[in-house]
């Protein structure tokens, strides 16, 4: 399939990073169609992204490159707060085995790497286009269907699609969120931070985590990527710029503290950089049949790793909707919800971010008293990032009451054990890309019908983790969606079946659930 004028198909992704593959992945994994643009042929080679968390890993299994991910990531042991001589405030230990979602709860990685494994697992997509070195221009819409103007940057050719559905994943200068009329909010944040990529055979000796210096006149981060990759970040003053650190000489004075009598000559610099952290939220994710997604929608600063896990969460968020509505299976208002959900839990988690800055960056009282809460408070920042902060039920309409909101409802259902044997199946093993609905116990007669629905049944054995996941919240079942965010607890199953919705997109090309 090629993209020609007057050519069509249903859904057409503007942008190949992180967050336009992954939701171009999930909708192949159901079968839809999908044309992604992007400007490059290939992997933008710069590294951007280091860290992701566990949620988003169990993304990526869902992806189905959660195996290759492991060969090519490093565990890290969690967040170090410093004084300016290196002396430590606090630390926050992360677990590099399994939690709630089955993966280390940190992981350091090298974009490049990872965009190259999702693009290769792309090839097994049948129903997925990619097209590199084309300009987007122009996004149209009216009420049948949207149209995408773009120029083929080889030939200079001006070619058009037509589509059912744009999702503009065309990052922070997104050509597709000013054809919506949408615009950044600004959440008060901005800041010039230097970022220093550098490779070394040499041991370095340091703890295996990410350390946050807290400094007022020159914050800094320092973190080890891979096995010869390490990154640090320092705050810019006033008029500087990277090229001030464009030689050893001006950059090894700012990340000796950390390399010590490593010889300058095993230090290979890969990049350096300066980059404005921003913190903005777009005051508007859709716009009829255009919706946005990842940078595109919102930007954050790094300060606690959430930035390409944002984008990847859209994508969860938003595939199975826009499979189910092309399919037939849910309404067109289902995509309502989309914004609605991840626009608040955006707009926290970048919250926490600017907070995680400023406690490293304030001087002063405030600066102190900021460190002070962080290291008392910080196990309050460790959860946020790891549920959805649903507002509104998709498919339902039913508004959350304040009981709701410390149950199990809006929150990801655990990647948990499914029994109490060696190696059992986790919970996302047997959901599939559908429904799941768990209970503790289901009859023949009730798993028939939650097959006809196009949802996996799942009955937890005694004792197994996922069995006590429902007894801790009370309840005899409880309905997953697609995006493993629990849609609603009851107590039977029969209850259950009246609103679980019929959804069978995920039948129609099942995707992979790696161990």
């Amino acid at each position: 399939m090629s993209a020609q004028n007057d050519s069509a198909v249903p859904v057409v992704v503007v942008g190949a990073g992180p967050s336009g593959l992954a939701v171009a992945t999930l909708l192949g994994q159901y079968g839809v169609e999908c044309l992604i643009l992007d400007r490059w042929e290939g992997v933008y080679p710069l590294p951007r992204a280091v860290h992701l968390d566990d949620e988003v890993y169990r993304i990526l299994n869902r992806l189905g490159v959660a195996t290759q991910f492991a060969g090519l990531s490093r565990p890290a042991r969690g967040l170090r707060l410093l004084t300016p001589g290196h002396r430590l405030i606090a630390e926050f230990q992360r677990s590099a085995d399994g939690g709630a979602h089955g993966y280390p709860q940190a992981n350091m990685f090298d974009q490049p790497e990872l965009e190259q494994l999702m693009r290769n697992n792309l090839r097994i997509m049948p129903t997925v286009t990619l097209r590199g070195n084309v300009d987007v221009l122009g996004v149209t819409q009216d009420d049948a269907a949207a149209r995408v103007e773009f120029t083929d940057r080889v030939t200079g050719a001006r070619e058009s699609v037509r589509t059912s559905y744009v999702l503009g994943c065309d990052g922070a200068n997104s050509v597709v969120r000013g054809a919506i009329g949408a615009e950044m909010e600004d959440l008060g944040f901005e800041q010039r931070w230097l970022v220093i990529d550098i490779d070394t055979s040499a041991p370095l000796n340091q703890w295996e985590g990410v350390h946050q210096l807290c400094d007022s006149r020159r914050a800094g981060t320092y973190m080890r990527v891979g096995e010869v990759r390490y990154r640090w970040e320092f705050r810019l003053l006033p008029g500087e710029t990277a090229a001030d650190f464009a030689t050893m000489d001006t950059l090894h004075p700012l990340i000796r503290p950390w390399t010590g009598d490593v010889p300058v000559d095993d230090l290979r610099v890969i990049r350096v950089a300066d980059y404005t952290f921003r913190a903005q939220v777009a005051n508007k994710w859709r716009d009829r049949r255009v919706l946005l997604l990842g940078d595109a929608a919102h930007l954050s600063p790094p300060f606690i790793g959430q930035g390409m896990g944002a984008g990847l969460r859209d994508a969860m968020n938003l595939a199975w909707k826009l499979a189910g509505v092309l399919a037939g299976d849910l309404p067109a208002t289902a995509l309502a919800s989309y914004q609605t959900e991840r626009k608040r839990h955006a707009r926290r988690t970048i919250t926490l971010a600017k907070l995680v800055g400023l406690t490293m960056t304030a001087g002063g009282r405030v600066g102190n008293a900021l460190r002070r809460f962080l290291a008392s408070g910080l196990h309050l920042v460790t959860g946020l990032p790891a549920w959805s902060g649903t507002a509104i039920l998709p498919c339902s309409g039913t508004r959350l009451s304040a009981l709701a909101r410390t149950s199990a409802v809006g929150r990801p259902c655990p990647n948990a054990p499914t029994s109490r044997t060696p190696d059992a199946d986790r919970f996302d093993d047997i959901a599939g890309n559908g429904f799941a609905l768990v209970a503790l116990t289901i009859t023949p007669e009730e798993r028939k019908r939650i097959l006809h629905k196009g949802a996996a049944p799942a009955v937890p054995g005694p004792g197994s983790e996922l069995h006590q996941w429902l007894v801790r919240h009370r309840v005899a079942a409880a309905v997953v969606r697609p995006d493993r965010t629990v849609m609603f607890t009851s107590d039977s199953v029969s209850g259950s079946l009246t609103r679980l919705p019929s959804f069978h997109a995920a039948t129609a090309n099942a995707g992979r659930t790696e161990r």
